[in-house]
């Protein structure tokens, strides 16, 4: 099955989805504001100078920015028709979003290790909150994958799966740019 034009699915979109990326805007953006009004207040402890390490969040970025190429191939490999291709990008999207999550954990379980939870200052309770939220997103976005390939498996390129895959890829691009906004106000910022 190819689709001829692409962007006939477009407007089947369900307006519930949009919406729903609307409130993960409004979601986000209280928590960028919560984190620059509270990321000067360490109370005596670490600032982003002092915990962050450039090298290892350009590691994160660069494995999520992948993932954002990857997913964009298996929308384009769906509007082809090419089913096995859809399952394979899909499935190398979700090995670098959970390598993703798995780095992100790591850097949490660290930061806890060395003294610095989300109980030690404003500064780590907001950075952990916006931080987390996005981690929780990529993993959802990752279970999502996870059915959706087992969807185009058994039932091919359906036009749910079609639009349910449209939603995904929206969806994890969108946390790449959250990222984006991540890496640039609290990561790199932080460190300068």
């Amino acid at each position: 099955m190819t689709i001829d034009h692409p962007h006939d699915i477009t407007p089947r979109v369900t307006l519930g989805f949009w919406i729903y990326l609307m409130s993960d805007c409004v979601l986000f953006a209280s928590l960028f504001a919560t984190y620059a009004v509270l990321h000067g207040n360490t109370y005596g402890g670490p600032s982003g100078r002092e915990l962050f390490s450039l090298t290892f969040v350009l590691a994160e970025t660069l494995i999520l920015l992948t993932s954002s190429f990857t997913v964009g191939l298996a929308m384009l490999s769906a509007y082809k028709g090419r089913r096995n291709q859809v399952i394979i990008f899909l499935a190398i999207t979700l090995v670098l979003g959970l390598t993703f999550i798995g780095l992100e954990l790591n850097e949490f379980v660290k930061l806890v290790h060395d003294g610095n939870s989300w109980t030690r200052s404003a500064f780590l309770s907001s950075f952990f909150t916006l931080v987390g939220t996005h981690g929780l997103h990529v993993t959802l976005g990752s279970l999502w994958m996870m059915f959706l390939i087992a969807q185009t498996f058994f039932d091919g390129l359906t036009e749910v799966v079609l639009r349910r895959l449209l939603c995904l890829t929206l969806f994890w691009h969108f946390l790449d740019i959250v990222w984006i906004f991540i890496f640039t106000i609290v990561y790199l910022m932080g460190t300068i």
